[in-house]
């Protein structure tokens, strides 16, 4: 891609290769993990669990794009319309650069394929290439040896054999060298967002947790921010403002409803909110979300900013509302400070709040959606 793509394993267990420091580089991904891959680089995705769906949720920052469209990808094999970066060049050229004949380089880099999503199989021809990736990387000299020598079995498939050796060695080297040195290569290791024990915070009605660049280095460079949240059935993150980003953000799992003001104090949204919902919130624009009391509500997303998030609560035991408190506030509400004082202590827990009477009913998912200006 001409742009930063960060990608999170929602479901499933991948393989990710790509190129990093002119070496391959492979990482094996699994649920909860987050990982950025920078601009221009090439990497293939591999879905590896057995029987199941990979679901993979992404950002991409097109701060680095050409600007032709919002990103543009460039496929060295597969594609849309199996448009390969190498489609655009003449079969003399490749010929010269291959050093292969025109029947080997049509053969090799002309198949008709689907687009840039495909099934890896036994009998399919350009498998052989994923086929090899897949491996352990103990693995990868022996089969590497054995693919070659299966196919040289078949006098008509010499050519294309020697054609993909040339191919293989040279992205990945001679079958002699350390191949399992390019295993990470250094890359930057993934990071697991489901892990308890990175959350910024946690108690009975819920997680939470914002990654930032300071933490995770790799996200300073698209300038983004990463958030994940789980509400206990019929709990509430707390009404508070984000001064420094907005959030993209989409409902993972449960129902519930989302609350957004004005920063002028009037009302901009009340809606229900169920899985696939995406939502975007303002920088500035204070706002809730609201678990419905037949589950827990867990919801993802990104924000415009690599920076330490420092949400402003003005609700709870970490609101700002107890910062603030003394004579100047209390007059700004109209009220005496002790007045102000017990509306404002009356909330025992921060951040995530207990709150039946105000979450939707049971059965919210199966409400019509709702929608106020």
């Amino acid at each position: 891609l001409d742009s930063n793509l960060i990608i999170f394993i929602r479901r499933g267990e991948a393989k990710l290769g790509f190129i990093y420091d002119d070496e391959l580089a492979e990482r094996r991904l699994k649920t909860g993990d987050l990982y950025m891959i920078p601009s221009g680089s090439a990497f293939y995705l591999v879905n590896i669990g057995e029987g199941q769906r990979l679901h993979v949720i992404c950002s991409i920052d097109p701060s680095t794009s050409l600007g032709l469209e919002t990103f543009q990808s460039f496929n060295i094999g597969g594609g849309a319309n199996s448009h390969s970066v190498l489609s655009g060049f003449e079969p003399a050229i490749l010929e010269t650069a291959f050093n292969e004949s025109r029947t080997v380089v049509e053969e090799t880099f002309s198949k008709e394929l689907d687009g840039p999503i495909m099934f890896v199989d036994d009998s399919h021809a350009p498998s052989l290439w994923t086929k090899f990736l897949q491996l352990k990387k103990d693995d990868k000299e022996q089969q590497l040896k054995k693919m070659m020598q299966d196919q040289e079995e078949d006098e008509e498939e010499k050519q294309t054999s020697r054609s993909w050796r040339k191919l293989l060695e040279t992205v990945f080297g001679k079958v002699n060298e350390k191949i399992e040195n390019k295993d990470t290569a250094g890359s930057p290791a993934s990071y697991n967002l489901y892990d308890d024990k990175k959350a910024d915070f946690k108690n009975a009605y819920g997680w939470s947790k914002a990654l930032h660049g300071g933490e995770y280095p790799p996200l300073s460079e698209p300038d983004i921010g990463v958030l994940l949240v789980k509400l206990s059935a019929g709990s509430m993150l707390a009404p508070h403002v984000n001064p420094i980003s907005d959030e993209y953000t989409i409902v993972l799992s449960g129902y519930g409803e989302l609350h957004i003001g004005y920063p002028n104090g009037s009302k901009a949204m009340k809606t229900k909110i169920k899985q696939g919902d995406v939502f975007v919130v303002p920088r500035y624009f204070p706002f809730c979300q609201v678990a419905s009391r037949d589950g827990p509500l867990e919801f993802f997303g990104f924000s415009t900013s690599a920076r330490k998030n420092k949400p402003q609560f003005l609700a709870g035991a970490a609101s700002l509302l107890r910062t603030l408190m003394g004579p100047e506030l209390s007059a700004a509400f109209g009220v005496s400070e002790d007045t102000l004082r017990r509306a404002v202590d009356a909330q025992h827990a921060a951040v995530i709040l207990p709150s039946a009477w105000a979450a939707p009913p049971e059965n919210a998912g199966k409400l019509k959606m709702e929608e106020e200006p």
